[in-house]
């Protein structure tokens, strides 16, 4: 086998290294017996084939094969990784995304993960909604026992994905989900507070317009248990927020789906409701439902009239047509791991077309990413898919026929003209195919203008973006140590050698204020028939307000869901005492004392049943924040020297200046068998023990103590974003190491991607 191809030249080192190392056919001897031009045929004769089943076609099968070659070589459009790696081979199984049923039934439940089992081994992710499981210590009537939890068979999905290679390449990915109005909600919020737990999820809460309203209020809502669908108690809509918003800036997790919107604006909501999403979830599907994406390479589409750079909308319209006709031949080729996934994406035969160098475009047009002129661009170009999407799903249509679910959709409601997928685009994060493509991922912005890659004998070479490398030379400012000194820092902020204007186009996710994220996800939604995936990339400096600004805000622009994720908040924590920066590790002999305690406080006692009697635990403030805790037991005895000196610790650790959650973690989960046969209760949240007590106690009082800081945000207006915050690292980090190679990782969509090497990895 020749390496070098005719068109080997059109990708990037890196990129080639990724395409050996994780898409080219091996032999026994773990060895490439492909070319890269090799891989691309294969996949585009595969999918071409397929025309061969429709005698109305306009193609031909060979004369289709060297178009959907063209467009994949040309680096225009790239399908998603399944199909790059398994069309035209034996195992053929082509598409992402796929969601499965969890029945609340022990056969049900495990009959999902055998599936998921088959879908991870062929290279697929999965989607699960564990809200039609009853709640922990529920009862099960078969066994005269009592039920686990949807969260405890969750570790079984999680250990079961951990034994599988993900089409070899990668492990597979879930998605767990659970309704807001489920009892165990609060414990499913906290469930990855550790971040070794549940590793291969992502997880979501599935908000309902109930308890948005609830929230809007400031009132109570109701859960309700799933085998009976009665209500059971009801919550404080704002502290069920609060954790959700305290816990995704602490890890990046929870995200948020917006559920009762997804289904409002779903196909076929005759053929049923949609529970779930794809692991990074821009695709909502219906159970036993997959989906294949592809994504068109923006930055491809940029052209020069007259001295000035503008999008070539000619160009795109044809790449728009051959990509929509490519993926709805995917369906037809792809070898579906079970029947029922079969039977249901063949009928609706929903496709995802998106895409990627987003932030590539705007810089060729001389746009910033936080700026109106690119939320009108967004609205411009995504609109134009959209609208080129949909007629080429009508197009086929008419040669191949509507997808067999047409009569049960929305569009034959509305009379309107057939289509032949229910769904036709979608925004994905792109990860590895963008990589692939020498493109920024999705609808991002930049992660960093430049960063430093290790190779050999510890030397450093300097990565710098192309279009800055090539404004910089135009401009007459490139010099090397200009491009190490802003590799060091990864941004232009306070460079004085960058002229304003570059600066300003050349902007960075960190640079970026949360409400700007925000505005060009929804741009894109509002002509994107599934989600969009876009992770809102903070600082680690951003705060618990910023989080929930997104959240809120989010929900008021019209978005289906959204991720968060804070920079170096999933790496090891250390004490920090002074400046507060990750990264700041006191020496070994520096001593932490607490702070004296305070004269006068103020705080609230709250009483616990546990399995010795009664616990009444105090939690008491200062203007520094919670700074003692108390505990006395009623005269049932228990262990009241115990619970004293944890009280004294806790006391102790939080004048010091511990971070507050972090002692909640530690106490929370701690079992005493006395307490849990006791099915021991404090304010409708079940007690394991006197630590697990007090931990929740402060957590309470945490929370509420928040309630009225919460109150106070002001929303923000659609068209007018917030006053754009200083939320920038002196030295942007970009996160922490890939286990495989040791550069930096970038999180997106739920996901981590490694830009050098290509693993990635989501949960």
């Amino acid at each position: 086998m020749n390496p070098t191809t005719t068109i080997s030249h059109r990708f990037s080192p890196n990129a080639q290294k990724v395409l050996a190392k994780r898409y080219l056919t091996r032999g026994p001897d773990g060895k490439p017996t492909e070319t890269i031009e090799e891989l691309f045929r294969r996949v585009a004769r595969a999918i071409a084939i397929a025309e061969n089943n429709y005698p109305n076609s306009r193609y031909q099968a060979g004369e289709l094969e060297d178009l959907f070659f063209k467009i994949m070589t040309d680096l225009d459009f790239l399908p998603n990784s399944p199909t790059l790696m398994n069309a035209g081979k034996e195992l053929g199984q082509l598409s992402a995304c796929f969601v499965l049923p969890v029945e609340d039934s022990m056969e049900g439940i495990f009959d999902a993960v055998k599936n998921a089992a088959l879908i991870h081994k062929s290279g697929g992710g999965t989607g699960f909604s564990f809200s039609r499981l009853r709640p922990a210590n529920d009862i099960v009537s078969s066994t005269s026992g009592v039920s686990s939890g949807p969260i405890s068979f969750m570790k079984v999905f999680n250990t079961a994905t951990e034994t599988i290679k993900q089409g070899g390449t990668r492990r597979g990915a879930n998605m767990g989900i659970l309704r807001v109005d489920h009892p165990d909600i609060l414990d499913f919020i906290t469930c990855k507070e550790k971040n070794d737990e549940l590793t291969n999820f992502n997880i979501s809460i599935a908000i309902t317009d109930k308890f948005m309203e609830a929230l809007e209020r400031d009132n109570e809502y109701d859960l309700y248990n799933p085998r009976s669908g009665e209500a059971v108690r009801s919550l404080k809509a704002s502290k069920v927020f609060n954790m959700i918003v305290e816990r995704a800036w602490r890890n990046g997790e929870p995200g948020i789906v917006f559920i009762d919107r997804i289904n409002r604006y779903q196909p076929t909501p005759q053929v049923g409701l949609i529970e779930s999403t794809n692991p990074c979830g821009e695709q909502p599907l219906l159970p036993y439902e997959s989906c294949n994406l592809g994504s068109i390479n923006l930055a491809r589409f940029v052209k020069e009239v007259d001295g000035k750079a503008e999008v070539d909308f000619d160009r795109l319209r044809e790449i728009i047509s051959l990509s929509v006709r490519f993926l709805d031949n995917v369906i037809d080729q792809n070898r579906y791991p079970i029947p029922e996934i079969d039977k249901m994406t063949r009928a609706n035969r929903k496709i995802g077309l998106g895409v990627m160098g987003w932030s590539d475009m705007l810089i060729k047009l001389g746009l910033a990413y936080d700026s109106e002129k690119a939320l009108e661009t967004a609205d411009i170009v995504m609109g134009f898919i959209k609208r080129e999407a949909w007629s080429a799903s009508q197009e086929l249509a008419k040669e191949r026929g509507p997808f067999p679910n047409f009569d049960k959709s929305i569009f034959s409601e509305k009379k309107m003209q057939p289509l032949r997928n229910a769904t036709v685009t979608t925004i994905a994060p792109t990860g590895t195919i963008s990589l692939i493509s020498g493109c920024s991922s999705g609808i991002e912005p930049l992660f960093a203008i430049a960063y430093e890659k290790h190779v050999m004998d510890n030397e450093k070479l300097v990565e710098v973006h192309h279009d800055f490398v090539k404004v910089a030379r135009e401009r007459n400012f490139y010099s090397e140590p200009l491009m190490e000194k802003i590799a060091k820092q990864g941004s232009l902020k306070g460079i004085s050698e960058i002229p304003d204007d570059v600066a300003r186009v050349f902007v960075t996710s960190h640079m970026i204020s949360p409400e700007w994220h925000i505005r060009m996800q929804a741009a894109f939604q509002k002509y994107t028939d599934n989600a969009v995936s876009k992770t809102v990339n903070f600082p680690f400096e951003a705060t618990i307000r910023d989080v929930e600004t997104v959240f809120r805000l989010a929900h008021t622009l019209g978005c289906k869901g959204v991720t968060v994720y804070r920079d170096g908040s999933r790496d090891e924590q250390v004490l920090n005492v002074g400046s507060g920066k990750k990264g700041t590790r006191q020496s070994e002999s520096t001593r932490v004392t607490p702070r004296a305690r305070p004269e006068r406080t103020v705080g609230v006692t709250e009483r616990v049943k546990i399995g010795c009697g009664n616990l009444y635990v105090t939690v008491n403030s200062d203007e520094k924040g919670i700074c003692e805790v108390f505990t006395s037991l009623g005269r049932a005895g228990g262990c009241p020297s115990q619970s004293e000196a944890t009280a004294r610790l806790v006391s102790m650790a939080l004048r010091a200046g511990v971070d507050v959650q972090e002692i909640i973690d530690q106490l929370k989960g701690i079992r005493c068998m006395s307490t849990i046969k006791r099915g021991a209760m404090s304010g409708g949240i079940k007690v394991l023990s006197c630590p697990d007590a007090i931990g929740k106690v402060i957590e309470q009082y945490h929370l509420s103590a928040r309630d009225s800081f919460t109150k106070s945000t002001v929303p923000v207006k659609e068209n007018k974003p917030a006053e754009k915050k200083d939320l920038l690292l002196d030295n942007a980090e970009p996160g922490s190491s890939c286990p495989e190679c040791n550069e930096p990782l970038e999180h997106e969509g739920g996901c981590v991607i490694c830009k050098s090497c290509g693993y990635s990895k989501c949960g």
